[in-house]
């Protein structure tokens, strides 16, 4: 690797993520990681919004030479735009631009980190893609991917992702169940130095199959006997309406439910937007800040920081 440093991928230009990002980077305490930053996004863009929101931002363009980037430093990658005002086409194919921008330089050993601004996943995937963690999984041509929505007292991942509820059932496979929670024990082991405690949910209430195939019997109890014999500190089928209670949530390091609002809910009910998304398996790390793009809020500059303050929090702590 020639040089480390995180790439920012701004997402929607509607979104409230710049909005976020311009209060993070002003603040010197939030923001150091001792790394190099790389804004992938529009330089029209990030003018629009810091005079918008009356933030000054020290930013110095670059596309060539990254691996002389400075620690601690802001440079921006511009995907040039026309206008402001961006109709839908448009929208998508700068947002596709900046994207790939991204992968590229990532492919090229040349950066390891990336955060990406959140999105509108009907408007820019058009049913092609489930998220942004398949895209990056398909573009990366990485073939198993995880979702792991972290904090760092109680973190959660889904077996199926955004997935209409009525094709969950069908997709809960022992193999698929063994892959992600040996994923999650090796992230865990290689970027926090060791091996997580597991708890894992059934499909069904009380972890009861009433009619048909049963899923905790046939799929989820023999994947986590073949775990417990890898020396993976796993337990359950768990029933996931009292899981999240303190006292037995407080015993485990991650849930793993089985779809992705049987896990996300009741996290954010707990830790509100204090946590952070990262995708486990593709080359490089990916985080992103565990909220939407909120276009209801755009240009209100009333957006928490949360989230985005624990992405650098983690890189800053276990990213090295």
């Amino acid at each position: 690797m020639k040089n480390k440093f995180i790439i920012i991928v701004c997402g929607d230009p509607k979104s409230t993520f710049i909005e976020i990002l311009l209060k993070v980077l002003n603040n010197k305490k939030l923001k150091k990681t001792n790394l190099p930053i790389l804004l992938i996004c529009s330089k029209k863009i990030i003018l629009s919004e810091m005079k918008k929101f009356k933030k000054k931002l020290d930013f110095k363009l670059i596309k060539k030479n990254l691996e002389k980037l400075k620690k601690n430093k802001i440079y921006l990658h511009d995907i040039p735009i026309r206008r402001n005002n961006l109709t839908l086409k448009e929208k998508n194919n700068y947002i596709k631009k900046a994207f790939m921008a991204a992968i590229d330089i990532l492919q090229k050993n040349l950066g390891s980190i990336l955060i990406n601004g959140p999105l509108s996943k009907k408007d820019f995937f058009k049913g092609d893609y489930p998220g942004v963690t398949e895209f990056l999984a398909e573009k990366t041509k990485s073939k198993n991917v995880t979702m792991l929505i972290y904090n760092p007292y109680l973190s959660v991942c889904p077996i199926t992702t955004h997935m209409p509820i009525n094709k969950v059932s069908r997709n809960i496979k022992k193999k698929i169940i063994i892959s992600k929670l040996t994923q999650l024990n090796f992230f865990y082991k290689k970027y926090l130095g060791y091996r997580p405690k597991i708890g894992v949910t059934g499909l069904n209430p009380h972890c009861e199959t009433f009619e048909g195939k049963n899923v905790e019997k046939k799929e989820i109890i023999p994947a986590l006997k073949i775990l417990k014999k890898r020396n993976i500190k796993v337990k359950g089928p768990f029933s996931a309406d009292t899981i999240f209670i303190k006292s037995n949530r407080i015993k485990f390091d991650v849930i793993v439910g089985m779809y992705h609002d049987q896990v996300l809910a009741p996290m954010k009910t707990i830790f509100n937007f204090k946590a952070i998304n990262i995708t486990v398996g593709l080359p490089f790390v990916r985080i992103t800040p565990d909220h939407g793009p909120n276009f209801e809020m755009y240009g209100m500059n009333k957006s928490k920081v949360d989230s985005i303050v624990e992405a650098f929090k983690f890189i800053k702590h276990h990213v090295k």
